[in-house]
């Protein structure tokens, strides 16, 4: 299992490499810095983020495409909640429970219903998207961030030895930890189990209707994190934020090893997926491509993610 995990992700990882080279020759005078590289780390935060709980999903062979607007949701009632007087912390567990409560929903219809993931999950895309207007009155919510912007700012000098922000690090923890339950526990064995046939699973004794509910909460709360740091990053409530996220979340995760039929995926990958999404968006802005051009190279790598995915499938 671990000699797979390293597979999945050894070849993004020298695609990150190459396409850091080509883009440092292209705009030496830029590209390169430490500064750069920061500023790079901060972006990749939420697709990173939420690329974790997807990949928990897409392991056990769902999808889930309503996770923009749970971002969306989350910056809204995050904002909410402040204006109202609660204080930053339980703000922030109120947007990142109700975000778990809406992935137990999403888990729920699959498994009770024997709906496919994607319409369950299209259709609350759409149902969390208008939510998210409802609730911010159909504008942005201006609110004081109370310190939860700190999570996302850069490092004033005494703090310099932290290397990142503090989003930074949660992302390269919750990386961490994931990677672990999916490698090393029943939860994780049981998904792959699932993706991988869930018939042979279901006679294995897997409980495969609790696991599939499990796993969409706990994408779920994982994309209620995502939510707070871009709360964090915007310091508003945006109900219109984040559409086409959960493209380059799924994106990130095929790119880093996963497989949108099931029993595949790797954390560390669909990191690395999400950072070299984010090396391309910088590197066309650093070499002065408009944004036109930036949106195209965007959609090809997904299209070549999925085709790529669809040839490993095949291999297999």
């Amino acid at each position: 299992m671990k000699g797979i995990v390293r597979r999945l992700w050894f070849g993004p990882l020298l695609a990150v490499i190459v396409v850091y080279v080509v883009f440092a020759l292209l705009a030496p005078d830029t590209f390169p810095g430490a500064r750069n590289l920061l500023t790079m780390t901060r972006q990749t935060v939420v697709v990173g983020i939420a690329a974790i709980g997807m990949t928990l999903v897409m392991v056990k062979g769902g999808i889930d495409l309503s996770v923009g607007s749970s971002v969306a949701l989350s910056t809204v009632v995050v904002a909410r909640l402040l204006q109202a007087g609660f204080g930053p912390f339980t703000a922030a567990l109120i947007a990142i429970a109700i975000a778990a409560a809406c992935g137990l929903f999403n888990g729920a219809l699959v498994a009770s219903l024997k709906i496919t993931p994607f319409i369950v999950t299209l259709g609350t895309m759409s149902a969390l998207r208008g939510a998210a207007k409802g609730l911010a009155g159909e504008q942005k919510i201006d609110a004081d961030p109370r310190g939860i912007d700190q999570l996302m700012t850069l490092l004033p000098p005494e703090r310099a030895l932290m290397l990142f922000p503090a989003g930074v690090w949660i992302t390269l923890f919750g990386a961490a930890l994931a990677a672990l339950v999916l490698t090393m526990t029943r939860f994780g064995r049981h998904l792959v189990a699932i993706g991988s046939n869930q018939q042979t699973a279901r006679l294995c004794g897997v409980a495969v209707e609790r696991m599939t509910v499990l796993a969409y909460a706990v994408a779920g709360a994982i994309t209620g994190i995502a939510g707070i740091m871009e709360f964090a990053t915007l310091t508003v409530g945006d109900p219109t934020d984040s559409v086409g996220l959960e493209l380059e979340v799924i994106a990130a995760v095929v790119i880093g090893g996963g497989s949108l039929s099931g029993g595949q995926g790797s954390v560390p990958g669909a990191l690395i997926g999400a950072f070299l999404l984010t090396l391309i968006k910088t590197g066309c802005t650093h070499v002065g491509l408009p944004n036109w051009v930036q949106e195209i190279l965007t959609g090809a790598i997904i299209v070549l993610a999925m085709g790529i995915d669809k040839l490993r499938h095949r291999g297999d």
